[in-house]
């Protein structure tokens, strides 16, 4: 084969999205994961740059190598899945949690919270600080899933690379911490490891969102920047799930890209604050 690799193209024909669609339930039934539902145009983003790493120049090459190589397959899954985040990513949003979420909270006993899609975890770091920082955490359980078990580890780990802790302190101070952000971790090497503390009150476990159904009663859900990659059908298929999850009163966080408006449950929650996409659930 020749070093010329796919450039990526506005759309398939016919015979790729076919391909494409083996492609997909071979990884469904060897693995489990189960990308059929993903939205296209991000999922062909994704599957060209496969093409274009594991150096093949069809789609049918890819799934040959993907049956043979137990490597590529873990490889392809990765580059599937949408691990991309940052700690206090959207910084108003944190401060609108803190501000107006977070005191609605300190009337319960007992704090439920639900953190789907969490990726590599740092949203989950960024919740601890704030649920520390205001008195919370001892009485809280927070459920941090995702379908990757791969990332999960990662999430449990806490360790991100150190050269982000700049960006990430800026987050920080915009989302209204009040403490040195540098308090939460330790310098070792080129990373940054996040003090234990912060996951004492964190399950790490793996759910999927489109197999898996409800399993508590959550006060507070966070969902933010998931459903962005999905097709109409999975996204309603998991408005229903977060809404069957949430306890009466309960709060859905969404990314700044997703909304409850046009969606089949949008009468059934009320705006807490829309432009940080925070609603509450009405009986």
């Amino acid at each position: 084969m020749d070093d010329t690799f796919p450039v990526p193209r506005a759309r398939w024909n016919a015979i790729e999205e076919v391909e494409v669609d083996l492609l997909l339930e071979a990884v469904h039934r060897i693995r489990g994961f189960d990308f059929r539902d993903y939205a296209r145009a991000s999922l062909r983003r994704r599957i060209q740059n496969r093409l274009i790493v594991e150096k093949v120049d069809t789609i049918t090459r890819l799934l040959d190598k993907i049956l043979h190589d137990e490597s590529c397959m873990d490889r392809f899954i990765m580059g599937l899945s949408i691990n991309v985040s940052a700690m206090f990513r959207d910084p108003g949003f944190f401060r609108a949690l803190r501000e107006q979420v977070l005191p609605r909270l300190r009337t319960s006993p007992y704090i439920r919270i639900w953190q789907a899609g969490c990726s590599m975890g740092e949203e989950i770091y960024s919740l601890a600080i704030l649920l520390a920082e205001e008195g919370l955490i001892d009485r809280c359980r927070i459920y941090a899933t995702d379908i990757n078990e791969r990332v999960l580890e990662m999430a449990r780990a806490g360790i991100y690379p150190l050269e982000l802790m700049q960006k990430y302190t800026l987050n920080y101070i915009r989302a209204g911490g009040t403490r040195s952000f540098s308090e939460y971790y330790t310098a070792a090497y080129d990373n940054a490891i996040f003090r234990a503390a912060l996951h004492e009150q964190v399950v790490f476990a793996r759910h999927n969102l489109d197999t898996d159904g409800p399993f508590n009663q959550f006060d507070l859900i966070l969902c933010r920047n998931v459903m962005i990659y999905f097709n109409q059908r999975l996204q309603d298929r998991v408005h229903h799930l977060l809404y069957d999850s949430l306890a009466n009163a309960g709060v859905l966080g969404l990314g700044a890209r997703e909304t409850l408006s046009f969606t089949p449950l949008e009468s059934r929650y009320a705006e807490l604050d829309a432009p940080n996409r925070l609603y509450r659930r009405v009986a």
